[in-house]
């Protein structure tokens, strides 16, 4: 599934092409896909200057002066540009048309996706429950810790909560915790301030880096498969089990928190 990286890195691939530009078409092939494409989007957009493209999460808000196109790319979409004389494939659910021809074009094989429209983005259900962005002033270890309060609950599950933080996948969380020398499965109320601040710090740090390697793949963008061969991490534990752990040499340990994988040094992580 794309992640807040992969979002961000498809936001910074797409918006050079088409930010400016106005929409001279919008062609919906398949209506239905995580929930129903609005049947007045061809209305919406068709004359509207796009002036922006932001994240908010894993969403994609495509700004325009009357309200928000919000994208999400679901389990396995892609966004790709190109133009019309590309054949579509079975699997091309939309395409957004600019006066100069320039393509957007959303790609869903699972039809998880969505292409929903706000004239309030703030406001729409999906994005108002939504916490901080983790990259933000807002997020800190004083937030986590407020936030945790006396709660049980394991501090990956924690932050792999959208209302609490958006972005910190499964990938990232376990990444992070190892980072921060955080057991994943350590009780949230019973981590005091410093290991919050510590915690803190290692979300922004790995995701970051991820979407700086992502940001080396912006050309794909326009490539004719679309993919943006999303970049190869250096994974510290997730997927390593039983490998020898790259600051003490002892076997990373797996287990299963929410149904998601968890990997994690027994004598790093407390």
């Amino acid at each position: 599934m794309p992640e807040l990286p992969e979002v961000e890195t498809s936001r910074r691939g797409i918006s050079p092409h088409i930010v400016g530009k106005v929409f001279k078409n919008v062609i919906v092939r398949q209506p239905k896909l995580r929930w129903p494409v609005p049947d007045n989007l061809p209305a919406l957009l068709i004359g509207q200057t796009l002036q922006s493209v932001e994240r908010r999460g894993k969403y994609l808000l495509l700004n325009c002066a009357n309200g928000s196109l919000l994208l999400h790319l679901g389990m396995s979409g892609n966004l790709r540009i190109t133009n019309p004389e590309l054949a579509v494939g079975k699997h091309d659910h939309l395409d957004l048309v600019f006066a100069d021809d320039t393509v957007l074009r959303l790609n869903d094989p699972r039809k998880f996706g969505a292409a929903l429209w706000a004239e309030q983005p703030s406001q729409h259900p999906l994005l108002a429950v939504l916490g901080p962005e983790p990259l933000s002033a807002d997020f800190s270890g004083e937030y986590l810790q407020q936030r945790a309060g006396s709660r049980r609950l394991p501090i990956k599950s924690l932050i792999m909560d959208s209302h609490i933080v958006v972005g910190v996948g499964n990938i990232y969380a376990s990444e992070s915790l190892f980072l921060a020398g955080l057991h994943p499965e350590r009780p949230a109320g019973e981590i005091d301030l410093m290991g919050y601040q510590r915690l803190a710090t290692a979300i922004k740090t790995v995701l970051q880096k991820a979407i700086e390697q992502g940001g080396t793949t912006l050309r794909d963008f326009t490539n004719a498969e679309g993919k943006p061969g999303y970049f190869q991490q250096a994974l510290r534990v997730y997927g390593r089990r039983d490998q020898a752990c790259i600051d003490c040499g002892e076997p990373i340990q797996h287990l299963k928190i929410g149904q998601r994988a968890s990997y994690f040094c027994p004598v790093c992580q407390h």
